[in-house]
């Protein structure tokens, strides 16, 4: 018998995502077995962001133990996954998730807030954090993120499409990242994309239209102009740097 119940916990889940869930859920069932000790689903499939056919459906699958046959097991179900619009799975194991908590906080943090356990424990609603360890990562990873958005502008040689695909994954990567600055401010955190744009904007003073313009452009076919791009790149660019200096002054 997979984790501590056979019983999947469907219901809370929006309409749209249970059949694909409940056949992925039943697969694992019968081909981890006892090595798998929970699912939960994670992500924009759980709040108001969640575009059907055009968003994916996240997943955390909690093993008793990481070996090849996992791997392989999922591997030989991609192809069904992709058709059903399932993210490849996150693996992790108990001792996995209480041991990074002081690295993956960011992370961690975010799958707290947005969550729901369909198999098994809930994984994530009883861990704890510090505020030094989320504060130091969310400083890593802005700087880090000025880092790439500069390579990538220069990699892309003035090609607006893929300067516009760098700025969607940067403005993608700071969602948790400002989640876990309001966190750090003992501020509320919403779950969904324009409140969390929105909240941020009004507690860190920093203007945030163009993340939420180039987080729309994710699943529409937009055309932009060279200046467009150019006044967009200088935007998020001068928001994260901003961010960067903003949570490198945070009190822990």
């Amino acid at each position: 018998m997979a984790a501590n119940n056979n019983e999947l916990k469907l219901a809370p889940l929006r309409s749209e995502i249970r059949k694909p869930v409940r056949t992925f859920a039943e697969k694992l069932i019968g081909k981890l077995g006892e090595n798998l000790k929970s699912i939960t689903i994670i992500g924009s499939s759980l709040t108001g962001d969640f575009v059907p056919g055009k968003s994916d459906i996240n997943s955390v699958l909690v093993l008793a133990k990481q070996d090849l046959g996992s791997l392989n097991t999922l591997a030989g179900m991609a192809g069904s996954m992709r058709k059903k619009k399932l993210a490849a799975p996150l693996l992790m194991t108990p001792e996995y998730i209480e041991r990074s908590r002081d690295v993956f906080g960011i992370e961690l943090l975010d799958f707290q807030l947005i969550h729901q356990t369909i198999l098994g424990d809930d994984p994530f609603a009883e861990l704890s954090f510090t505020k030094k360890d989320v504060r130091l990562q969310c400083e890593r990873e802005l700087k880090a993120m000025l880092i790439r958005l500069r390579q990538g502008y220069i990699a892309a040689a003035g090609q607006k499409r893929l300067i516009r695909d760098i700025l969607i994954s940067a403005v993608n990567g700071l969602l948790p990242l400002l989640r876990a600055m309001l966190w750090l401010k003992n501020s509320d955190r919403p779950s969904q994309a324009q409140a969390v744009f929105t909240k941020a904007e009004a507690e860190f003073s920093v203007k945030t239209d163009c993340l939420i313009s180039a987080r729309n452009w994710r699943h529409k076919k937009v055309r932009l102009s060279d200046n467009e791009i150019q006044r967009n790149f200088e935007a998020i660019y001068a928001a994260t740097d901003r961010l960067a200096v903003i949570v490198d002054e945070l009190q822990e």
